[in-house]
Protein backbone atom coordinates (compact mmCIF):
# COMPACT_ATOMS: atom_id res chain seq x y z
CA UNK A 1 0.00 0.00 0.00
CA UNK A 2 1.34 3.20 -0.83
CA UNK A 3 2.57 5.36 2.24
CA UNK A 4 1.60 9.35 2.96
CA UNK A 5 3.83 11.71 3.61
CA UNK A 6 3.17 14.25 6.26
CA UNK A 7 2.29 16.85 3.48
CA UNK A 8 0.17 14.75 1.74
CA UNK A 9 -1.87 13.68 5.36
CA UNK A 10 -2.12 17.43 5.45
CA UNK A 11 -3.11 18.27 2.38
CA UNK A 12 -5.94 14.90 2.00
CA UNK A 13 -6.99 15.14 5.56
CA UNK A 14 -11.01 16.27 4.37
CA UNK A 15 -10.86 12.82 2.66
CA UNK A 16 -8.89 11.00 5.77
CA UNK A 17 -11.11 11.94 8.51
CA UNK A 18 -14.06 10.68 6.34
CA UNK A 19 -15.31 7.16 7.80
CA UNK A 20 -15.91 5.46 4.83
CA UNK A 21 -12.25 6.72 3.32
CA UNK A 22 -10.00 6.74 5.99
CA UNK A 23 -6.23 6.62 5.60
CA UNK A 24 -6.21 3.41 3.28
CA UNK A 25 -8.46 4.78 0.60
CA UNK A 26 -6.70 7.96 0.55
CA UNK A 27 -3.68 5.02 0.28
CA UNK A 28 -5.50 3.18 -2.40
CA UNK A 29 -6.14 6.93 -4.25
CA UNK A 30 -2.24 7.55 -4.44
CA UNK A 31 -1.46 4.00 -5.99
CA UNK A 32 -4.62 4.03 -8.23
CA UNK A 33 -3.54 4.58 -12.25
CA UNK A 34 -6.19 6.40 -14.00
CA UNK A 35 -6.25 6.99 -17.89
CA UNK A 36 -8.83 10.12 -18.94
CA UNK A 37 -9.57 9.78 -22.61
CA UNK A 38 -10.07 13.31 -24.11
CA UNK A 39 -8.82 16.24 -22.18
CA UNK A 40 -11.88 18.49 -23.07
CA UNK A 41 -15.27 18.82 -21.77
CA UNK A 42 -15.96 15.87 -19.62
CA UNK A 43 -12.20 15.21 -19.34
CA UNK A 44 -11.39 18.53 -18.02
CA UNK A 45 -13.24 18.25 -14.33
CA UNK A 46 -12.11 14.85 -14.00
CA UNK A 47 -8.38 15.72 -14.16
CA UNK A 48 -9.05 18.19 -12.09
CA UNK A 49 -10.47 16.45 -9.17
CA UNK A 50 -8.32 13.38 -9.28
CA UNK A 51 -5.38 15.36 -9.22
CA UNK A 52 -6.98 17.47 -6.02
CA UNK A 53 -7.58 14.08 -4.97
CA UNK A 54 -4.53 12.73 -5.00
CA UNK A 55 -4.62 10.21 -7.72
CA UNK A 56 -1.01 8.85 -8.26
CA UNK A 57 -0.66 8.37 -11.72
CA UNK A 58 -3.08 9.85 -14.39
CA UNK A 59 -2.63 9.90 -17.95
CA UNK A 60 -4.16 11.74 -20.24
CA UNK A 61 -4.85 10.57 -24.24
CA UNK A 62 -5.81 13.38 -26.75
CA UNK A 63 -4.40 14.34 -30.05
CA UNK A 64 -6.09 17.86 -30.03
CA UNK A 65 -4.68 21.39 -29.74
CA UNK A 66 -6.51 23.63 -27.32
CA UNK A 67 -8.92 26.52 -29.32
CA UNK A 68 -10.78 29.75 -28.00
CA UNK A 69 -14.14 27.98 -28.93
CA UNK A 70 -12.94 25.12 -26.06
CA UNK A 71 -12.76 27.57 -23.08
CA UNK A 72 -16.22 28.01 -22.83
CA UNK A 73 -16.49 24.64 -20.85
CA UNK A 74 -12.91 22.87 -21.03
CA UNK A 75 -12.15 24.57 -17.33
CA UNK A 76 -8.32 22.67 -17.61
CA UNK A 77 -7.14 25.07 -20.10
CA UNK A 78 -6.74 29.08 -19.96
CA UNK A 79 -6.30 31.38 -22.74
CA UNK A 80 -2.78 31.26 -22.50
CA UNK A 81 -2.67 27.58 -23.59
CA UNK A 82 -4.85 28.40 -27.16
CA UNK A 83 -2.71 26.26 -29.92
CA UNK A 84 -0.49 24.33 -27.00
CA UNK A 85 -1.38 20.13 -27.02
CA UNK A 86 -4.44 19.56 -24.60
CA UNK A 87 -2.51 16.71 -22.63
CA UNK A 88 0.42 19.54 -22.56
CA UNK A 89 -1.69 22.12 -20.95
CA UNK A 90 -3.70 19.24 -18.49
CA UNK A 91 -0.63 18.05 -17.10
CA UNK A 92 0.56 21.16 -16.49
CA UNK A 93 -2.30 22.43 -14.53
CA UNK A 94 -2.37 19.09 -12.92
CA UNK A 95 0.97 19.67 -11.63
CA UNK A 96 -0.29 23.23 -10.79
CA UNK A 97 -2.98 21.49 -8.29
CA UNK A 98 -0.87 18.89 -6.97
CA UNK A 99 2.89 17.96 -7.46
CA UNK A 100 2.63 14.54 -5.75
CA UNK A 101 0.67 13.30 -9.06
CA UNK A 102 2.68 11.32 -11.85
CA UNK A 103 1.05 12.55 -15.62
CA UNK A 104 1.75 9.92 -18.47
CA UNK A 105 0.82 12.19 -21.81
CA UNK A 106 -0.53 10.28 -24.82
CA UNK A 107 -0.26 12.71 -27.54
CA UNK A 108 -2.00 10.94 -29.86
CA UNK A 109 -5.17 9.11 -30.88
CA UNK A 110 -6.72 6.12 -29.65
CA UNK A 111 -7.46 3.41 -31.89
CA UNK A 112 -7.67 -0.42 -32.81
CA UNK A 113 -3.32 -0.75 -33.08
CA UNK A 114 -3.07 0.99 -29.48
CA UNK A 115 -6.12 0.68 -27.31
CA UNK A 116 -4.82 -2.36 -25.57
CA UNK A 117 -1.49 -1.42 -25.11
CA UNK A 118 -2.26 1.98 -23.52
CA UNK A 119 -5.25 0.27 -21.41
CA UNK A 120 -3.58 -2.29 -19.67
CA UNK A 121 -1.30 0.11 -18.15
CA UNK A 122 -3.73 1.34 -16.01
CA UNK A 123 -6.39 0.34 -13.54
CA UNK A 124 -9.53 2.40 -14.34
CA UNK A 125 -10.17 4.48 -17.21
CA UNK A 126 -12.34 7.46 -17.73
CA UNK A 127 -14.23 7.90 -20.98
CA UNK A 128 -14.70 11.69 -21.72
CA UNK A 129 -14.80 11.14 -25.60
CA UNK A 130 -17.10 13.07 -28.11
CA UNK A 131 -17.77 10.52 -30.60
CA UNK A 132 -19.15 7.01 -30.97
CA UNK A 133 -16.52 5.69 -32.73
CA UNK A 134 -14.08 5.95 -29.97
CA UNK A 135 -16.77 5.31 -27.08
CA UNK A 136 -17.02 1.31 -29.12
CA UNK A 137 -13.43 1.03 -29.04
CA UNK A 138 -12.59 1.96 -25.59
CA UNK A 139 -15.23 0.07 -24.52
CA UNK A 140 -14.50 -3.36 -26.08
CA UNK A 141 -10.95 -2.46 -25.37
CA UNK A 142 -11.51 -2.29 -21.41
CA UNK A 143 -13.42 -5.15 -21.92
CA UNK A 144 -10.93 -7.23 -23.39
CA UNK A 145 -8.01 -5.79 -20.96
CA UNK A 146 -10.78 -6.60 -17.63
CA UNK A 147 -10.25 -3.01 -16.70
CA UNK A 148 -13.29 -0.93 -15.22
CA UNK A 149 -14.47 1.41 -17.07
CA UNK A 150 -16.19 5.07 -16.10
CA UNK A 151 -18.34 6.45 -18.93
CA UNK A 152 -20.01 9.49 -19.18
CA UNK A 153 -21.61 11.98 -22.79
CA UNK A 154 -23.53 15.00 -22.82
CA UNK A 155 -25.87 16.81 -24.82
CA UNK A 156 -26.84 20.83 -25.18
CA UNK A 157 -29.09 20.45 -22.10
CA UNK A 158 -28.70 16.87 -20.78
CA UNK A 159 -26.04 14.10 -20.00
CA UNK A 160 -25.74 10.27 -18.41
CA UNK A 161 -23.15 8.60 -17.07
CA UNK A 162 -22.40 4.95 -15.65
CA UNK A 163 -20.16 2.81 -14.79
CA UNK A 164 -19.04 -0.84 -16.63
CA UNK A 165 -17.46 -3.88 -14.79
CA UNK A 166 -18.15 -5.85 -18.33
CA UNK A 167 -15.65 -8.29 -17.72
CA UNK A 168 -17.29 -9.35 -14.45
CA UNK A 169 -20.47 -11.35 -13.28
CA UNK A 170 -23.03 -9.72 -10.98
CA UNK A 171 -23.62 -11.12 -7.44
CA UNK A 172 -26.09 -13.38 -9.09
CA UNK A 173 -23.95 -14.76 -11.67
CA UNK A 174 -25.03 -12.75 -14.90
CA UNK A 175 -22.72 -11.11 -16.70
CA UNK A 176 -22.62 -7.03 -15.93
CA UNK A 177 -23.46 -4.99 -18.91
CA UNK A 178 -21.55 -2.96 -21.28
CA UNK A 179 -21.81 -0.46 -23.83
CA UNK A 180 -23.18 -2.13 -26.44
CA UNK A 181 -25.91 -3.24 -24.23
CA UNK A 182 -27.22 -0.18 -24.35
CA UNK A 183 -26.02 1.04 -27.95
CA UNK A 184 -25.83 -2.32 -29.79
CA UNK A 185 -24.72 0.10 -32.68
CA UNK A 186 -23.68 3.44 -33.16
CA UNK A 187 -26.69 5.96 -35.20
CA UNK A 188 -26.14 6.36 -38.82
CA UNK A 189 -23.65 8.89 -39.95
CA UNK A 190 -25.26 12.29 -39.71
CA UNK A 191 -28.24 11.67 -37.70
CA UNK A 192 -26.55 12.98 -34.22
CA UNK A 193 -25.07 16.45 -34.89
CA UNK A 194 -21.86 17.23 -33.04
CA UNK A 195 -22.14 19.87 -30.02
CA UNK A 196 -20.15 22.03 -32.51
CA UNK A 197 -23.50 22.55 -34.86
CA UNK A 198 -25.96 21.93 -32.04
CA UNK A 199 -23.86 23.65 -29.00
CA UNK A 200 -23.96 22.71 -25.67
CA UNK A 201 -24.47 24.56 -22.02
CA UNK A 202 -20.73 24.71 -20.36
CA UNK A 203 -21.93 24.08 -17.28
CA UNK A 204 -23.26 20.17 -18.36
CA UNK A 205 -19.46 19.27 -19.25
CA UNK A 206 -19.06 19.95 -15.84
CA UNK A 207 -21.64 18.47 -13.77
CA UNK A 208 -21.51 15.33 -15.55
CA UNK A 209 -17.70 15.23 -15.54
CA UNK A 210 -17.52 15.99 -11.80
CA UNK A 211 -20.16 13.27 -11.21
CA UNK A 212 -17.56 11.01 -13.34
CA UNK A 213 -14.80 11.78 -11.12
CA UNK A 214 -16.65 10.94 -7.95
CA UNK A 215 -17.44 7.92 -9.51
CA UNK A 216 -14.05 6.88 -10.27
CA UNK A 217 -13.13 7.44 -6.86
CA UNK A 218 -15.99 5.21 -5.49
CA UNK A 219 -14.48 2.65 -7.85
CA UNK A 220 -10.70 3.17 -6.49
CA UNK A 221 -11.78 2.96 -3.15
CA UNK A 222 -14.78 0.50 -2.77
CA UNK A 223 -16.81 3.45 -1.10
CA UNK A 224 -20.86 3.28 -1.56
CA UNK A 225 -22.88 1.96 -4.43
CA UNK A 226 -21.67 1.68 -7.99
CA UNK A 227 -23.28 2.97 -11.00
CA UNK A 228 -22.84 -1.12 -12.56
CA UNK A 229 -25.88 -1.71 -13.53
CA UNK A 230 -27.44 1.55 -13.63
CA UNK A 231 -27.34 4.63 -15.81
CA UNK A 232 -27.98 7.63 -14.47
CA UNK A 233 -29.32 10.61 -16.39
CA UNK A 234 -29.42 14.63 -16.52
CA UNK A 235 -32.13 16.66 -17.43
CA UNK A 236 -30.47 20.43 -16.63
CA UNK A 237 -33.57 22.37 -18.51
CA UNK A 238 -35.69 20.32 -15.96
CA UNK A 239 -33.02 20.06 -13.22
CA UNK A 240 -33.80 16.00 -12.50
CA UNK A 241 -31.75 12.84 -12.55
CA UNK A 242 -33.30 9.42 -13.35
CA UNK A 243 -31.46 6.14 -12.71
CA UNK A 244 -32.38 3.60 -15.15
CA UNK A 245 -31.48 -0.16 -14.99
CA UNK A 246 -29.23 -1.49 -17.62
CA UNK A 247 -28.89 -5.11 -18.40
CA UNK A 248 -26.66 -7.82 -19.85
CA UNK A 249 -27.98 -8.38 -23.56
CA UNK A 250 -27.17 -12.08 -24.33
CA UNK A 251 -26.83 -11.19 -28.09
CA UNK A 252 -24.30 -8.67 -27.12
CA UNK A 253 -21.91 -9.87 -29.97
CA UNK A 254 -19.00 -8.97 -27.62
CA UNK A 255 -20.06 -10.71 -24.47
CA UNK A 256 -23.21 -12.29 -25.07
CA UNK A 257 -23.91 -16.34 -25.17
CA UNK A 258 -21.95 -16.87 -28.65
CA UNK A 259 -19.57 -13.80 -28.74
CA UNK A 260 -17.89 -13.28 -32.13
CA UNK A 261 -16.20 -10.17 -31.45
CA UNK A 262 -12.69 -11.83 -29.51
CA UNK A 263 -10.35 -9.22 -30.75
CA UNK A 264 -10.48 -5.27 -31.81
CA UNK A 265 -10.57 -6.30 -35.54
CA UNK A 266 -13.93 -6.30 -35.76
CA UNK A 267 -14.00 -2.06 -35.14
CA UNK A 268 -11.73 -1.79 -38.81
CA UNK A 269 -14.46 -3.91 -40.02
CA UNK A 270 -17.35 -1.40 -38.66
CA UNK A 271 -14.93 1.99 -39.72
CA UNK A 272 -14.64 0.84 -43.10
Amino acid sequence: MATLSGEEIERYKRHIILKELGIQGQQKIKQAKVLIIGAGGLGSPVLLYLAAAGVGTIGLIDDDIVSLSNLQRQIAHDTKNISQPKTVSAANRIKEINPHVNVIQHECRLTVENAIEIISQYDIVADGSDNFTTRYLVNDACFFAKKPLVFAAIGPYDGHITTFRASEKNSEGIQNPNYRCIFPKAPPPGTVAPCSEVGVLGAIAGVMGTLQATEVLKEITGIGESLVGRLLIYDALGCQFQNVSIKWDKNNPLSGETPIYHDLSHLIKEDA
